[in-house]
């Protein structure tokens, strides 16, 4: 049985396809899904939830996309995916027991900062350059970092990922999208597999959003190979800036 009306799903599915391609492209695709599954009508930690199984999708196919092209060794982050994953399944853990105000009232914030972040930080192209961290210390510090957040709210985490790829890691922007997916994946699927313990995600609804993730993701990463990051900077600050302004209207 559907958890919404068909118009609803239509316009969460669209949603879902939106955010396939901006998440494939640099993360943040989160920005757009849980919001809207916010005013879809869902209870705070039953979106995030929901967002948690739709969001695998879309990842999963980044990653597939992203690894095919021979942007980066899968095999390489292993370890990393790993502390990803429980790093996310402990920050799920902890939304549970989160009073749902606070999550509503943060969301809206989280949105205008990460909007400020893309609007005015300069030098966010696809040229790599000086490395400040090593990658060891960068698994063990900004991947499970950004995988409890992950699970503990999850919108911007791929965003937040790149970023630190970014400014830690030295990678150009492109580099630093391939870099993050399986990350991604697997904070996603840890957050998943928690959340279908503690919270009641709508499966239905997930699922089929997860389908148009899947469409979204195979678009975005192929116009992401081609073009780079120039589109998703402007993306993200309109979307982000839009939805928080919704969100805080009620």
């Amino acid at each position: 049985m559907l958890e919404v009306a068909p118009d609803i799903l239509m316009l969460l599915i669209a949603a879902a396809f939106l955010a396939g391609v901006v998440d494939s492209i640099a993360g943040g695709g989160g920005l757009i899904t849980l919001p809207v599954l916010m005013l879809a009508g869902a209870p705070p930690v039953t979106a995030i939830a929901t967002n948690k199984i739709q969001g695998v999708f879309g990842t999963a196919m980044a990653t597939y996309s992203y690894a095919r092209a021979g942007h980066v060794d899968l095999r390489k982050q292993i370890w990393p995916a790993a502390a990803a994953f429980v790093a996310s399944v402990l920050g799920a853990l902890l939304t549970s027991s989160l009073p749902v105000e606070a999550i509503r009232m943060g969301l809206p914030i989280l949105l205008i900062g990460i909007a400020l972040f893309f609007a005015l930080k300069p030098g966010l192209n696809d040229i790599d350059r000086r490395q400040r961290i090593t990658p060891l210390l960068f698994g063990a510090s900004v991947v499970p970092l950004v995988g409890f957040y992950d699970g503990l709210v999850g919108p911007g985490a791929g965003a937040f990922y790149m970023i630190g790829f970014v400014a830690l890691a030295g990678y150009g922007v492109l580099k630093a999208t391939a870099h993050t997916k399986l990350l991604n994946l697997s904070s996603n699927v840890g957050g998943m597999l928690a959340f279908a313990v503690v919270a009641t995600p709508w499966w239905i609804t997930g699922l089929l959003m997860g389908l148009a993730q899947v469409a979204g993701a195979y678009v975005g990463s192929r116009l992401a190979m081609r073009v780079g990051a120039k589109i998703i900077k402007p993306l993200l600050v309109i979307t982000s800036t839009v939805l928080a302004i919704r969100l805080l209207m009620g």
